[in-house]
């Protein structure tokens, strides 16, 4: 009985041996969970297309220290006017744009009442500016008077500039308004940026 004790004590013994015991030479390593992944061989090169969607990633988008903007008119008809809203990157580096300028008319007093609705056409879609490349939003606003709005004189307070924040910014850019009151209590329309 004695010897078979010492026979199963022996096996015990051999068993946790060969599982490994920890020891104060082995007791700070740890063994592997999962498989080791194959390290990228020279041979192994990224795709194009992930190359590109890398590279766009890398771009910044562009904010107001690096854009220069003016408004430029285009069309006017029967009480109605129409605009570009352009900013050109005025940086040394790429930058993107993607959505709605945000567009607050104002004066030396301050802020103009502006009522900017969006329009889906063009619609956002990402737009990389190169050095000195452009960007365009369409404009479009009203000089007829509505509502309470005083049809003699100036139909709101005119102003003289706009304060207009990039897309997904918060810090705006000062632009010149040189095109009078908007009525409709400052209503302007806006499109998404495209490239022009």
């Amino acid at each position: 009985m004695t010897r078979r004790l010492i026979a199963c004590g022996l096996l015990v013994l051999a068993s946790v041996t060969a599982c490994g015991t920890r020891t104060p030479e082995n007791a700070s390593q740890t063994l592997p969970t999962s498989e080791p992944t194959p390290s990228s061989s020279a041979s192994s090169s990224p795709s194009p297309a992930a190359e590109s969607g890398a590279a766009l990633a890398a771009v910044k988008r562009c904010d107001s220290a690096s854009l220069r903007g003016e408004v430029t008119p285009t069309d006017a008809a029967a009480g109605n006017r129409y605009g570009k809203f352009v900013v050109t990157n005025a940086s040394s580096a790429p930058c993107t744009l993607n959505g709605y300028s945000g567009f607050q008319l104002e004066n030396a007093s301050g802020a103009v009442p502006t009522k900017l609705e969006r329009k889906a056409d063009p619609g956002p879609a990402t737009v990389t500016l190169a050095p000195g490349g452009k960007a365009t939003a369409n404009l479009h606003w009203g000089i007829v008077p509505s509502g309470n709005e005083p049809v003699e004189g100036s139909c709101q307070p005119e102003p003289s500039k706009a304060a207009a924040i990039p897309p997904n910014e918060t810090a705006p850019l000062s632009v010149p308004w040189t095109f009078g009151s908007v009525c409709s209590g400052g209503k302007i329309e806006i499109s998404a940026f495209y490239a022009s």
